[in-house]
């Protein structure tokens, strides 16, 4: 019964709802209690020989009326608890995914998609069960249930009523044995779920690679493997669940098999008329719902409570970006300026950045280089507030980058990641997705800046073309360059490409960059490149290599000091020209 104690905060929410929804169910309760009482008396009076039509027409009118006023009611208890049930889940819907765009980084790092998408569907269906069904069953089983049993004490006998509860207790005893290991059987359940989520999620946004390998069976394999795991699981929940059914049959049985006994010796004292002893029996037949519903209660409340407890400790996790609560509203501007003593992510032992200093004006271009795991994009995480645990210290107009709410920090920056993602959406959607007021003659100045604005003109659609989801339906190049386009639609402060033009060849790449330079002339830019050609105009280029600066200056600086750009910049000016004979 814990989950009705979590879940208090909504039920005082829905006060007004609940208690018109639980009132109507109890009336309804009381309306079940008419039929046996009448046909019992209709019964009595035919074994005296006293039946007359007026008294048959009274009984019938009596019978309607419940049935009607059963109807009505039932209608009431419906809208009102299914309806707040419906509200509950779209409160906690709305929660969660509100808790999941404040999220961090490290966040998604320590979750899997499948799992989230799991929290967001199942868990919030179990939960909702709980303020609809749950309170359904728990008000219906116990109300219905505790009317019924005062009516056999009131209308027939109470010595009689009691022999045939005597089986009762063995009921609750067993719900809460069995309760108890539901609950942990239904966790591990939503466990298994989460896992075929995130296998599939996995599966179908990687198909590409899975057939290009030709791993279609083994992907298979594995899959069903997590299919087979979630079967023996789900057989534990039907098992335990399945044990209340037949044990509360053979309660109900027992019932029937003592009131027959021992009512039939009491018609035979003249204790009770056969009319009690069909009334009696009727009764019992209404208690098999609550005993039912009982054994129902549990399976939902304890599916409820796991839930609960998932999506509980998920919304606890807080986010490692903290905004002061005085922060700066004003959008970002000005010179940038980074210190960053030493930055190593949370779960490692050493640094990945170390000594990484450097200033820029407004409208000037720097260029970050150096091999792969140099620490360029981890560097470009840091300027978006994407880690804030860092020891140093990064200004924007000289003002620390924390002072400013995100929405004032990264509405200044155009952000071009080298995993570009595209929503599955038109083109100009997409390019726009940062401002839907966008016109046409503004997405397609964006699109020019990123020279793509003729392959999206050559599109059967245009940029009405549906790109599918994640872009699957475009080159590596043109999602890259619609990325690109999407970031300058903005016309961000400081503009950040992170190995935003390595899809691209060499001409385009200069067209880009030529655009850039001319519209982007008293805005910042930052290119972090493996290709050195993207940064060579840069006003100054910074080398990275294991999280630290190794070599700083202009393209001609660089090449004269014959160190790591020199050596790159030579053996990428051989491939190129090899390519070129090629070609």
């Amino acid at each position: 019964m814990s989950i009705f104690r979590k879940l208090g905060w909504f039920f005082k929410q829905e006060k007004r709802s609940y208690t018109i929804g639980i009132t109507a169910l109890i009336v309804v309760a009381f309306l079940q209690l008419i039929p046996p009482k009448v046909i019992g008396i209709i019964i009595d009076t035919i074994a005296a020989g006293k039946l007359q039509i007026q008294s048959v027409l009274f009984w019938v009118v009596i019978l309607v009326l419940a049935a009607v006023g059963q109807y009505v009611f039932r209608f009431i208890w419906r809208t009102h608890i299914w309806g707040s049930a419906a509200r509950l889940e779209k409160d906690l819907r709305r929660q969660l995914f509100d808790h999941f765009t404040r999220m961090d980084h490290v966040f998604y790092q320590e979750h899997r998609t499948g799992d989230l998408m799991a929290h967001a569907t199942n868990d919030l269906n179990a939960i909702q069960n709980v303020a609809g069904a749950g309170i359904l069953t728990f008000v219906d089983s116990f109300i219905t249930g505790g009317a019924t049993v005062v009516a056999m004490l009131v209308f027939v006998d109470w010595r009689l009523t009691l022999i045939a509860l005597i089986p009762l207790p063995l009921l609750a005893l067993t719900s809460r044995v069995l309760g108890s290991r539901l609950h942990d059987a239904f966790r591990d359940s939503q466990a298994a779920f989460s896992d075929i989520n995130d296998k599939t999620q996995e599966s179908i946004t990687g198909i590409k690679v899975i057939k290009t390998f030709g791993q279609e069976k083994e992907d298979l394999a594995d899959f069903q493997g997590k299919i087979d795991s979630a079967i023996v699981k789900n057989r534990r929940v039907n098992f335990l669940d399945a044990l209340f059914d037949p044990f509360i049959t053979v309660v109900i049985g027992l019932s029937y098999v003592l009131t027959i006994i021992v009512g039939g010796n009491f018609i035979m004292e003249d204790v009770i008329t056969i009319g009690q002893l069909v009334s009696f029996i009727s009764y019992i037949g209404m208690l098999v719902w609550p005993m039912f519903a009982i054994g129902r209660l549990f399976n939902v409340l304890e599916r409820g409570n796991a839930s609960y407890d998932r999506v509980a400790e998920l919304l606890e996790q807080k986010t490692h970006i903290k905004q002061n609560p005085e922060a700066i509203t004003t959008p970002a501007q000005g010179s940038l300026n980074v210190e960053i003593a030493e930055f190593q992510y949370p779960d490692d032992q050493s640094p990945v950045l170390q000594q990484v200093k450097f200033a820029m004006a407004a409208g000037e271009t720097i260029g970050i280089v150096g091999r792969t795991g140099a620490g360029k994009t981890t560097l470009m995480k840091l300027l978006l507030r994407q880690y804030d645990d860092y020891q140093g210290k990064i200004t924007y107009g000289n003002i620390d980058i924390k002072d400013y709410t995100l929405d004032a920090l990264l509405h200044s920056i155009g952000y071009v990641p080298q995993d570009h993602f595209l929503f599955s959406m038109t083109i100009r959607d997409n390019i726009r997705f940062a401002n839907p007021q966008a016109t046409q003659e503004q997405v397609e100045m964006a699109a020019r800046l990123a020279a793509i604005h003729e392959d999206i003109e050559a599109l059967p659609e245009g940029y009405d073309t549906m790109v599918g989801e994640r872009g699957v339906s475009l080159s590596g190049g043109q999602k890259q360059r619609v990325s690109i386009a999407r970031a300058l639609l903005v016309e961000p402060e400081l503009l950040i490409l992170d190995d935003a033009l390595s899809a691209v060849d060499a001409t385009t790449e200069e067209a880009i960059l030529s655009g850039l330079k001319q519209v982007r002339a008293d805005k910042t830019t930052i290119i972090s490149a493996h290709r050195l050609s993207s940064v060579m105009h840069a006003k100054e280029i910074i080398v990275l290599d294991g999280g630290q600066v190794i070599e700083r200056g202009t393209h001609e600086e660089l090449l004269v000091l014959e160190g790591w750009y020199k050596r790159m910049w030579d053996r990428q000016q051989l491939e190129a020209k090899i390519e070129g004979g090629v070609n």
